[in-house]
Order: C-alpha cells, then structure tokens, then sequence
C-alpha cells in the first residue's frame, strides 16, 4: 500500500494488495521526503539482456507499465501527485528499463484494476508489491524482485494486541483493518471460522480501499489492528508521527513484476532483474529503501508460493 499522503500510510498494501492514492491524511502524518541516493543513474543497456526482448519491443523502444502507487517504502509521492513518484519499485522498475534499453510509459492505476488490465492488453507488465500466490500463478505470470510478505501492526501503547501473531486465532474477538482485493483480506476471509472452532468470539474485518483510511481508523480505535506489508508496516513504525508498533512478520511471499499469463516479456526481465543483483545495483537499490532483509538471491519466473 498518499496522495494527501505522500506519507506514513499503510494499507492497501499490495502483495498483497495496493490502493488508491486519493487516501485520507491520518491524524499527525507528515509528508515522507524520499532518500537522496540514486544508484539508478549509473544504469546501462546490457545489450545481451535487451536481447531477449520480442522484436516488436526493441522496435519501439518502449513498454507499457501499471503502476500502484501507494506509500513508502515500495511507491508513494515524496512531493505530492503532480511529481513523480519514488520508491523501492520505482527504483528497481527504472534499472531494469534500463538494462534493456527501454523507456516505461508509466500509468498510475489502482491495484485492483492492474491485473485485469493485463490481459486486455492494456498494459505490459504491473508494479505494486504482488505477491505470488497459487491462485494468482494460474492467470498471471510473475518475475520475482523481492521478498515482502504479511504482517501486523497496532497502535502503539494499545492493549489490544501486544505479541507477534502466529496464529489467526490470536485475533479473535478484535476487529482488523485491511485493504480492499488484498492477500489480507483474502487470508482473513479464507480462515473465518478458526474462532469459532476454538470457541471463541470470531473477529472482524473492516476493508478500506484508501490508502491512509485504515491508519485513521487504528490511530481513532475503530480498528484494534492492521495486516499489510512486512516492509510497509516496518517503515510506518518507524516514523513516529504515525504512533503503530509493528508485531512482525506473519507469512513471507515473494513479490514480482507481473505480466499477462504466456507474455514473451519474462525471460528478459528475469535476466535483467539478475543483472542488477550481479552488478550490485539491486543491493543499492534495497539498501536506499532500508528493505535489504527482504532481498532475494536471484530472480525467479513463477515460483511456488511459499508455505
């Protein structure tokens, strides 16, 4: 998982998820400037890797990416919408267009849309912090470039909710914020009845499709937690206007570039993603976003989700 928010904000996360970027201010945020350092630039063409590309795309010289863009670390707007955004998927998006010596025609889209847009045609690859999952392997192809995962986070100081959660059933009785077509939600709704089949008062889920809702919602006590990103949730913590405590990681998945299932874009963008590791762009990249833990050791085509 802005706008208003260039901020702390948090849900909607993608890899889960990703979101509008209209979402409300939470109460204290404060704008999030971006880092300085830029291990993009330093970028080249690696005429081997551009190589794989399909001829059409060496012709043209230019692809076609949906973009979520939601919060920090992974793609948010340090200086509002009318500038471009920055972030851990912009950074790694940009190398690898460069390593294959094409511009990206980047088009905001909100996280829900950008799959389906793929198989019209619409676009030719999705950014947004996608987590492979087995059901999203069966239409979408994915080409790994991080490790993120699902998470919790409270407000800090709260009661409600004070050790890391190992089990669903340790949320039974509160009410969880989440965003809206996220592998959060999809989780939440999947084990429902863990509850009641430990006797206990079944949790609630509230979904916001803004980014910054659900953080309005934990910071005023309608909701008691949060489940996002690993990443996203970590970096909200650690800025302390948005007052959550992060309770570690529930489940790891890998995230990917995502592409139409079949698409002839893969190989090359596997290849490119491996170039930047080799080359010590990739570790740059993570480390400018203080996301280096959930760096990956080599990129992968649809990988088994983990378990």
């Amino acid at each position: 998982m802005v706008a208003a928010l260039a901020l702390l904000p948090v849900l909607a996360l993608t890899a889960c998820g990703g979101g509008d970027t209209s979402g409300t201010t939470p109460a204290g945020a404060q704008a999030s400037p971006a880092p300085t350092d830029d291990p993009v630039t330093a970028v080249r063409k690696v005429d081997s890797v551009a190589a794989l590309l399909p001829a059409d795309v060496r012709a043209s010289g230019t692809l076609r990416v949906g973009s979520s863009i939601g919060f920090p670390p992974g793609a948010y707007y340090p200086n509002g919408q009318d500038k471009p955004p920055a972030g851990q998927d912009i950074d790694i998006a940009d190398a690898v267009a460069k390593v294959l010596g094409v511009r990206l025609e980047r088009q905001d889209a909100s996280f829900e849309t950008i799959l389906p847009a793929l198989g019209s045609g619409k676009y030719d690859f999705g950014t947004g912090n996608f987590g492979v999952t087995a059901e999203r392997l069966r239409t979408i192809d994915f080409v790994t470039y991080i490790n993120d995962g699902q998470g919790f986070a409270v407000k800090k100081g709260g009661t409600a909710l004070r050790t890391k959660v190992t089990d669903l059933v340790q949320l039974c009785g509160l009410t969880i914020g989440t965003g809206a077509g996220t592998t959060f939600e999809a989780t939440l709704t999947a084990q429902k009845d863990v509850c009641a089949e430990a006797g206990k008062k079944p949790y609630d889920v509230k979904v916001h499709s803004e980014n910054g809702a659900t953080l309005t919602a934990l910071q005023q006590g309608r909701i008691d937690v949060i489940m996002s990103t690993i990443n996203g949730l970590r970096y909200q913590a650690a800025q302390p206007a948005a007052q959550t405590a992060f309770l570690g990681e529930y489940h790891r998945l890998d995230v990917g570039f995502v592409f139409k299932k079949g698409s002839p874009l893969t190989r090359a963008f596997r290849a490119a993603v491996n170039e930047l590791i080799e080359d010590g762009t990739y570790a740059r990249i993570l480390k400018k976003w203080g996301t280096s833990p959930s760096a990956i050791e080599t990129s992968r085509i649809n990988p088994p989700e983990h378990t």
